[in-house]
Parts: structure tokens; sequence; C-alpha cells
């Protein structure tokens, strides 16, 4: 039960800061591209392979990983999301704006993952 409330407390902040990020990014980039959504993904990417990092170490414990990675990082983070805004650039025909972002979210969410990771040694000497 324990487990449920961490997963389900860090969910609730997750949820807020992905919403509150999608607020901040309208208010600065308006309706013309979703950049909310890229950059809660892109972001979560990079925290959530830090995490992994701590606790691959044995520095992260695993109420940490249920509170941040499961509970915050998994509702801040929105595949759906992506693929919903991605179908509907594709339906209003807006084909170059549907494939850049598609492909900013693969590339770059991917790419702050290989970062976080490359950054191994750095955290690693952190956590000893």
């Amino acid at each position: 039960m324990t487990n449920l409330l961490w997963v389900a407390l860090g969910g609730a902040l997750g949820s807020l800061a992905r919403y509150g990020t999608a607020v901040l990014a309208l208010g600065i980039f308006g309706k013309s591209f979703p950049f909310g959504t890229l950059i809660v993904n892109i972001v979560g990417s990079f925290l959530l392979a830090l995490l992994f990092l701590g606790q691959q170490q044995g520095a992260v414990h695993e109420n940490t990983w249920l509170f941040l990675g499961v509970g915050v990082l998994g509702a801040f983070t929105t595949f759906s999301t992506f693929s919903l805004e991605t179908v509907l650039l594709f339906q209003n025909g807006e084909f170059l704006k549907a494939l850049t972002y598609a492909s900013l979210n693969f590339i770059c969410c991917i790419a702050a993952v290989a970062i976080a990771l490359g950054l191994k040694t750095y955290f690693l000497s952190m956590w000893n």
C-alpha cells in the first residue's frame, strides 16, 4: 500500500508540473506548435535517465524511484498527448509540422537520455 501512495503522490505532482509547463509554453510560444509536450518529454527523459543512474548505483531508494521515476516523471511525460497532437497536426494538413514534431520528440528525447547516461562518471563521483 505504501508503494501506491508514493506513486500517487508523485503522479499528482508530475501532472501538475506538466500542466504548468504546458500553460507556460502556451503563453510564451502560442498555439503554433506543441512546445509544452515536447519540453516535458525531453526534460522528463533526461531526468529519468539520471534517476536510473542513481538507482543502478544504489543511491536511489526504492521509494524515491517510485515517487520520482514512476510517479512524478511518469505523469510529467506523456506519450499519449504527443501521439494525439501529432495525429491532429496531420489531420489539419500540417504535414511538415507533424513530421518535425514527431522527429524532435524522438531525436531529442533519446539524445537527452544518451547525454544523461553519458554523464555517468560525473554523477557517480557525486554519489560516492
